[in-house]
């Protein structure tokens, strides 16, 4: 019997699902980056109160959800594009969805920023300010959580001779 032939599950055994091991590490972003959200909605939301009014609060909520749903987009898509771990096609699908992401997220700041320009309803220094702080923030996520995740250099392998 061949190598192939032995990692094939046999008649009868349903086929393991794959779970690529960034999988969780990415979920612990999407998990860590929503308590974030939640403590710079809060300080964003009462500074912003503090030093300009209900406006102020709207422009640190704004900001909020926005540095959330950038931060989102990357994480979902790469948790998306690895569903597909099993496909012939796995690479060409998983960087056209992450890239697509990618070019949602750049598509996306941009209308928003002209479409919030000049609103009377923002106060523009709260709103990057929060905007700054999800983001900064995220990467200290990012960088915590990659940190303590325990993936191996060569994940996601099988020796020769091993059973998967």
């Amino acid at each position: 019997m061949t190598d192939r032939e032995s990692d094939k599950p046999s008649a009868g055994q349903p086929a393991r699902p794959v779970q690529p091991s960034s999988t969780p590490v990415f979920k612990d972003v999407l998990k860590y980056g929503a308590i974030l959200a939640v403590v710079i909605a809060v300080v964003g939301a009462v500074l912003g109160g503090i030093f300009a009014g209900w406006i102020g609060v709207t422009s640190a909520l704004i900001g909020t959800l926005m540095a959330v749903v950038f931060l989102s987009i990357t994480a979902l898509s790469i948790l998306v594009a690895n569903r597909f771990i099993g496909s012939d096609l796995f690479v060409g699908l998983f960087f056209g969805i992450v890239l697509g992401g990618w070019l949602l997220k750049f598509v996306l700041f941009i209308v928003l920023a002209v479409v919030l320009k000049d609103q009377p309803w923002i106060n523009p220094v709260v709103l990057f300010l929060s905007l700054i702080a999800g983001v900064v923030g995220s990467l200290v996520v990012d960088m915590i959580v990659v940190f303590r995740s325990r993936v191996p250099y060569v994940s996601d392998t099988t020796l020769p001779g091993e059973k998967p």
